[in-house]
């Protein structure tokens, strides 16, 4: 897939990259979300780069262990989407 329709498989809302902290607010996307024992849910957020870069590992891990792969998880491993 091009970089530009895997890109559109996601909900973009402003945040702040989890690499990237020190872009500030940029569009991102939840790729996971932390649930720490006390105090509430905190969602991980990822840009367009690192979302690519997120699936692409995905895609790897996919073709080297068998999985089928499909874009659109970026927080999930291959085998769970």
């Amino acid at each position: 897939m091009e970089r530009q329709q895997i890109l559109d498989l996601y909900q973009w809302e402003t945040g702040v990259c989890f690499r990237h902290p020190a872009k500030g607010e940029q569009p991102t996307v939840i790729v996971q979300e932390v649930h720490p024992r006390t105090g509430p849910s905190e969602e991980v957020r990822a840009c367009a780069d690192c979302v690519v870069d997120l699936e692409q590992q995905r895609w790897l891990a996919a073709c080297e262990s068998g999985h089928a792969y499909r874009p659109g998880h970026a927080g999930e491993a291959p085998d769970q989407a």
